[in-house]
Protein backbone atom coordinates (compact mmCIF):
# COMPACT_ATOMS: atom_id res chain seq x y z
CA UNK A 1 0.00 0.00 0.00
CA UNK A 2 1.37 3.42 -0.97
CA UNK A 3 1.74 6.19 1.60
CA UNK A 4 -1.20 8.53 2.09
CA UNK A 5 -1.49 11.39 -0.41
CA UNK A 6 -3.78 14.33 -1.09
CA UNK A 7 -4.12 16.91 -3.86
CA UNK A 8 -1.39 19.23 -2.50
CA UNK A 9 1.03 16.27 -2.54
CA UNK A 10 0.33 15.58 -6.21
CA UNK A 11 0.66 19.23 -7.18
CA UNK A 12 3.94 19.50 -5.26
CA UNK A 13 5.30 16.55 -7.23
CA UNK A 14 4.24 18.18 -10.50
CA UNK A 15 6.04 21.34 -9.34
CA UNK A 16 9.22 19.28 -8.99
CA UNK A 17 8.86 18.11 -12.58
CA UNK A 18 8.36 21.67 -13.77
CA UNK A 19 11.26 23.03 -11.75
CA UNK A 20 13.51 20.44 -13.38
CA UNK A 21 12.28 21.49 -16.82
CA UNK A 22 10.57 18.14 -17.39
CA UNK A 23 7.13 17.46 -18.82
CA UNK A 24 4.56 14.68 -18.48
CA UNK A 25 2.56 13.67 -21.54
CA UNK A 26 -0.77 12.93 -19.87
CA UNK A 27 -3.35 10.93 -21.77
CA UNK A 28 -6.69 9.19 -21.30
CA UNK A 29 -7.93 5.80 -22.49
CA UNK A 30 -11.57 4.78 -22.16
CA UNK A 31 -12.53 1.13 -22.77
CA UNK A 32 -15.66 -0.79 -23.87
CA UNK A 33 -17.39 1.80 -26.07
CA UNK A 34 -20.25 0.37 -28.14
CA UNK A 35 -23.07 2.93 -28.34
CA UNK A 36 -24.14 6.46 -27.44
CA UNK A 37 -25.25 6.99 -23.85
CA UNK A 38 -25.58 9.65 -21.19
CA UNK A 39 -22.27 8.43 -19.76
CA UNK A 40 -20.52 8.88 -23.11
CA UNK A 41 -22.04 12.36 -23.41
CA UNK A 42 -20.60 13.20 -20.01
CA UNK A 43 -17.16 11.96 -21.06
CA UNK A 44 -17.31 13.98 -24.28
CA UNK A 45 -18.30 17.09 -22.34
CA UNK A 46 -15.31 16.69 -20.02
CA UNK A 47 -12.92 16.35 -22.95
CA UNK A 48 -14.22 19.59 -24.41
CA UNK A 49 -14.19 21.44 -21.10
CA UNK A 50 -10.59 20.59 -20.26
CA UNK A 51 -9.13 19.98 -23.73
CA UNK A 52 -8.22 16.42 -22.76
CA UNK A 53 -8.31 13.98 -25.71
CA UNK A 54 -9.35 10.37 -25.14
CA UNK A 55 -8.38 7.14 -26.89
CA UNK A 56 -11.82 5.53 -27.12
CA UNK A 57 -11.31 1.74 -27.20
CA UNK A 58 -14.35 0.48 -29.14
CA UNK A 59 -15.53 -3.15 -29.35
CA UNK A 60 -15.81 -3.44 -33.15
CA UNK A 61 -18.29 -6.30 -33.56
CA UNK A 62 -20.61 -4.89 -30.89
CA UNK A 63 -20.34 -1.24 -31.89
CA UNK A 64 -23.46 0.42 -33.28
CA UNK A 65 -23.62 2.82 -36.21
CA UNK A 66 -25.15 5.35 -33.83
CA UNK A 67 -21.78 5.55 -32.06
CA UNK A 68 -20.09 6.67 -35.27
CA UNK A 69 -22.72 9.37 -35.72
CA UNK A 70 -22.28 10.51 -32.12
CA UNK A 71 -18.51 10.82 -32.51
CA UNK A 72 -18.93 13.14 -35.47
CA UNK A 73 -19.63 15.79 -32.83
CA UNK A 74 -16.98 14.63 -30.36
CA UNK A 75 -13.65 15.65 -31.93
CA UNK A 76 -11.58 14.76 -28.86
CA UNK A 77 -12.78 11.15 -28.71
CA UNK A 78 -10.46 9.08 -30.91
CA UNK A 79 -11.85 5.59 -31.68
CA UNK A 80 -9.54 2.60 -31.81
CA UNK A 81 -10.02 -1.19 -31.67
CA UNK A 82 -10.86 -2.93 -28.40
CA UNK A 83 -10.63 -6.63 -29.08
CA UNK A 84 -13.17 -8.29 -31.34
CA UNK A 85 -16.37 -9.12 -29.42
CA UNK A 86 -14.87 -8.88 -25.92
CA UNK A 87 -15.34 -12.63 -25.45
CA UNK A 88 -13.37 -14.81 -23.08
CA UNK A 89 -11.63 -17.80 -24.70
CA UNK A 90 -9.58 -18.85 -21.69
CA UNK A 91 -10.77 -21.98 -19.86
CA UNK A 92 -11.41 -21.78 -16.12
CA UNK A 93 -9.61 -21.17 -13.84
CA UNK A 94 -7.30 -19.16 -16.09
CA UNK A 95 -7.70 -15.40 -16.20
CA UNK A 96 -9.93 -14.09 -18.95
CA UNK A 97 -8.48 -13.36 -22.37
CA UNK A 98 -9.89 -12.90 -25.85
CA UNK A 99 -6.61 -12.75 -27.78
CA UNK A 100 -4.44 -15.12 -25.77
CA UNK A 101 -2.80 -18.38 -26.78
CA UNK A 102 -5.99 -20.41 -26.36
CA UNK A 103 -6.74 -20.46 -30.09
CA UNK A 104 -4.44 -20.60 -33.10
CA UNK A 105 -2.64 -17.36 -33.86
CA UNK A 106 -3.89 -17.52 -37.43
CA UNK A 107 -7.52 -17.62 -36.29
CA UNK A 108 -7.05 -14.88 -33.72
CA UNK A 109 -5.32 -12.56 -36.18
CA UNK A 110 -8.05 -13.23 -38.74
CA UNK A 111 -10.69 -12.24 -36.17
CA UNK A 112 -8.73 -9.11 -35.21
CA UNK A 113 -8.47 -8.17 -38.89
CA UNK A 114 -12.23 -8.60 -39.23
CA UNK A 115 -12.74 -6.28 -36.28
CA UNK A 116 -10.34 -3.72 -37.72
CA UNK A 117 -12.23 -3.77 -41.01
CA UNK A 118 -15.50 -3.19 -39.17
CA UNK A 119 -14.01 -0.29 -37.24
CA UNK A 120 -12.88 1.38 -40.46
CA UNK A 121 -16.32 0.88 -41.95
CA UNK A 122 -17.82 2.66 -38.95
CA UNK A 123 -15.37 5.50 -38.47
CA UNK A 124 -13.45 5.79 -41.74
CA UNK A 125 -10.19 7.69 -41.44
CA UNK A 126 -10.96 8.58 -37.81
CA UNK A 127 -10.30 4.97 -36.72
CA UNK A 128 -6.82 4.89 -35.23
CA UNK A 129 -4.77 1.73 -35.98
CA UNK A 130 -4.27 1.01 -32.27
CA UNK A 131 -5.27 -2.25 -30.60
CA UNK A 132 -6.42 -2.48 -26.97
CA UNK A 133 -6.87 -6.11 -25.85
CA UNK A 134 -9.78 -6.92 -23.53
CA UNK A 135 -8.64 -7.41 -19.94
CA UNK A 136 -5.27 -5.96 -21.08
CA UNK A 137 -4.08 -9.45 -22.03
CA UNK A 138 -2.63 -10.51 -25.37
CA UNK A 139 -0.33 -13.30 -26.46
CA UNK A 140 3.11 -11.78 -27.25
CA UNK A 141 3.27 -13.54 -30.62
CA UNK A 142 -0.10 -12.13 -31.63
CA UNK A 143 0.89 -8.69 -30.38
CA UNK A 144 4.09 -8.73 -32.45
CA UNK A 145 2.09 -9.55 -35.60
CA UNK A 146 -0.42 -6.69 -35.27
CA UNK A 147 1.40 -4.39 -37.74
CA UNK A 148 1.02 -7.10 -40.40
CA UNK A 149 -2.74 -6.48 -40.40
CA UNK A 150 -2.45 -2.72 -40.21
CA UNK A 151 -2.46 -2.08 -36.46
CA UNK A 152 0.57 0.04 -35.66
CA UNK A 153 -0.08 0.63 -31.96
CA UNK A 154 -0.87 -1.41 -28.84
CA UNK A 155 -2.03 -0.33 -25.39
CA UNK A 156 -2.27 -2.58 -22.33
CA UNK A 157 -1.79 -1.79 -18.63
CA UNK A 158 1.22 -0.43 -16.80
CA UNK A 159 3.80 -3.25 -16.78
CA UNK A 160 2.95 -5.17 -19.94
CA UNK A 161 6.00 -5.65 -22.15
CA UNK A 162 6.46 -7.11 -25.62
CA UNK A 163 10.06 -8.09 -24.98
CA UNK A 164 11.69 -8.61 -28.39
CA UNK A 165 12.25 -5.62 -30.73
CA UNK A 166 9.80 -4.94 -33.51
CA UNK A 167 6.03 -5.09 -33.43
CA UNK A 168 3.61 -2.26 -32.63
CA UNK A 169 4.32 0.93 -30.72
CA UNK A 170 3.44 0.04 -27.12
CA UNK A 171 1.99 2.74 -24.84
CA UNK A 172 0.44 1.39 -21.65
CA UNK A 173 -2.09 2.98 -19.33
CA UNK A 174 -1.03 3.47 -15.72
CA UNK A 175 -3.92 4.11 -13.35
CA UNK A 176 -7.33 2.40 -13.31
CA UNK A 177 -10.03 4.44 -11.56
CA UNK A 178 -12.31 1.48 -10.81
CA UNK A 179 -12.09 -1.21 -8.12
CA UNK A 180 -13.26 -4.24 -10.12
CA UNK A 181 -12.83 -6.76 -7.32
CA UNK A 182 -14.46 -4.56 -4.68
CA UNK A 183 -17.82 -4.20 -6.38
CA UNK A 184 -17.05 -2.36 -9.65
CA UNK A 185 -17.03 0.96 -7.79
CA UNK A 186 -14.89 4.05 -8.03
CA UNK A 187 -11.68 3.91 -6.04
CA UNK A 188 -11.21 6.53 -3.35
CA UNK A 189 -9.38 9.72 -4.24
CA UNK A 190 -6.91 9.00 -1.46
CA UNK A 191 -5.92 5.63 -2.94
CA UNK A 192 -5.73 6.95 -6.49
CA UNK A 193 -3.62 9.95 -5.52
CA UNK A 194 -1.24 7.79 -3.51
CA UNK A 195 -0.74 5.39 -6.42
CA UNK A 196 -0.35 8.17 -8.97
CA UNK A 197 2.10 10.05 -6.77
CA UNK A 198 4.22 6.94 -6.20
CA UNK A 199 4.42 6.26 -9.95
CA UNK A 200 5.39 9.84 -10.77
CA UNK A 201 8.05 9.98 -8.05
CA UNK A 202 9.50 6.71 -9.33
CA UNK A 203 9.67 7.99 -12.91
CA UNK A 204 11.16 11.31 -11.89
CA UNK A 205 13.89 9.75 -9.77
CA UNK A 206 14.71 6.73 -11.95
CA UNK A 207 14.49 8.21 -15.45
CA UNK A 208 15.58 11.33 -17.31
CA UNK A 209 13.71 13.69 -19.59
CA UNK A 210 9.96 13.58 -20.05
CA UNK A 211 7.52 10.79 -19.34
CA UNK A 212 4.02 9.69 -20.23
CA UNK A 213 1.17 8.84 -17.88
CA UNK A 214 -2.09 7.21 -18.93
CA UNK A 215 -5.40 7.22 -17.06
CA UNK A 216 -7.66 4.19 -17.68
CA UNK A 217 -11.39 4.95 -17.81
CA UNK A 218 -14.57 2.91 -18.39
CA UNK A 219 -17.33 5.47 -18.89
CA UNK A 220 -20.08 2.82 -18.83
CA UNK A 221 -19.06 1.77 -15.32
CA UNK A 222 -18.32 5.14 -13.74
CA UNK A 223 -20.16 5.98 -10.56
CA UNK A 224 -20.36 9.36 -8.83
CA UNK A 225 -17.01 8.78 -7.09
CA UNK A 226 -15.24 8.04 -10.37
CA UNK A 227 -16.69 11.03 -12.20
CA UNK A 228 -15.86 13.35 -9.30
CA UNK A 229 -12.23 12.23 -9.18
CA UNK A 230 -11.79 12.50 -12.95
CA UNK A 231 -13.23 16.01 -13.10
CA UNK A 232 -11.25 17.15 -10.08
CA UNK A 233 -8.01 15.74 -11.48
CA UNK A 234 -8.40 17.34 -14.90
CA UNK A 235 -9.31 20.68 -13.33
CA UNK A 236 -6.28 20.66 -11.03
CA UNK A 237 -3.57 19.48 -13.43
CA UNK A 238 -4.84 20.85 -16.74
CA UNK A 239 -3.05 24.18 -16.50
CA UNK A 240 0.08 22.93 -14.76
CA UNK A 241 3.44 23.69 -16.35
CA UNK A 242 4.49 20.03 -16.13
CA UNK A 243 1.41 18.62 -17.90
CA UNK A 244 0.63 18.25 -21.59
CA UNK A 245 -2.64 16.65 -22.63
CA UNK A 246 -1.58 14.55 -25.62
CA UNK A 247 -3.68 13.41 -28.58
CA UNK A 248 -3.48 9.67 -29.29
CA UNK A 249 -2.00 9.98 -32.82
CA UNK A 250 1.00 11.80 -31.38
CA UNK A 251 1.28 9.38 -28.48
CA UNK A 252 1.56 6.39 -30.79
CA UNK A 253 3.68 8.23 -33.37
CA UNK A 254 1.02 7.71 -36.04
CA UNK A 255 1.21 9.46 -39.43
CA UNK A 256 0.18 13.10 -39.50
CA UNK A 257 -2.58 12.43 -42.03
CA UNK A 258 -4.43 10.40 -39.39
CA UNK A 259 -4.34 13.40 -37.10
CA UNK A 260 -5.70 15.60 -39.86
CA UNK A 261 -8.55 13.16 -40.34
CA UNK A 262 -9.43 13.69 -36.68
CA UNK A 263 -9.33 17.45 -37.05
CA UNK A 264 -6.77 18.84 -34.64
CA UNK A 265 -3.21 19.60 -33.68
CA UNK A 266 -1.03 16.78 -32.46
CA UNK A 267 -0.63 17.96 -28.88
CA UNK A 268 -2.54 20.34 -26.65
CA UNK A 269 0.63 22.18 -25.69
CA UNK A 270 4.30 21.37 -26.18
CA UNK A 271 5.69 17.99 -25.27
CA UNK A 272 9.20 19.32 -24.90
CA UNK A 273 11.73 16.50 -24.40
CA UNK A 274 9.06 13.82 -24.27
CA UNK A 275 9.35 10.80 -26.53
CA UNK A 276 7.22 7.65 -26.54
CA UNK A 277 9.11 4.58 -25.26
CA UNK A 278 8.55 1.53 -27.46
CA UNK A 279 9.57 -1.09 -24.91
CA UNK A 280 8.88 -0.65 -21.17
CA UNK A 281 11.28 -2.82 -19.22
CA UNK A 282 8.82 -3.91 -16.56
CA UNK A 283 7.50 -7.51 -16.50
CA UNK A 284 3.93 -8.22 -17.63
CA UNK A 285 1.02 -7.26 -15.39
CA UNK A 286 -2.66 -8.08 -15.69
CA UNK A 287 -5.83 -6.09 -15.27
CA UNK A 288 -8.73 -7.16 -13.07
CA UNK A 289 -11.04 -9.64 -14.75
CA UNK A 290 -14.47 -8.31 -15.47
CA UNK A 291 -17.29 -8.89 -17.90
CA UNK A 292 -18.54 -6.30 -20.36
CA UNK A 293 -22.28 -5.62 -20.42
CA UNK A 294 -24.15 -5.86 -23.71
CA UNK A 295 -24.54 -2.69 -25.79
CA UNK A 296 -26.59 0.04 -24.21
CA UNK A 297 -29.34 1.20 -26.54
CA UNK A 298 -31.06 4.53 -26.43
Amino acid sequence: MSARADWPDLLAELDRWAQAGRRIAFWLRDDDAVAPSDQLDRLAALTERFGAPVLLATIPLLAEEALARRLENAPLLFPCQHGIRHENHAPAPQKKAEVGAHRSATLVLSDIAQGWQRLRELFGARALPVFVPPWNRIDPGIAAALPEIGLAGLSCFRKFSLGAPGGPVLVNSDLDLIDWHGGRVGRSAEDLLAEMLALLVQRRTQTEGGAQFGLLLHHRDHDATTWAFLENLLARIGGHAAIDFVRPPALFALPVDLEHASGGAMVAGSIGAFSVPRRPSDPPAEDATRDVPQPHRR
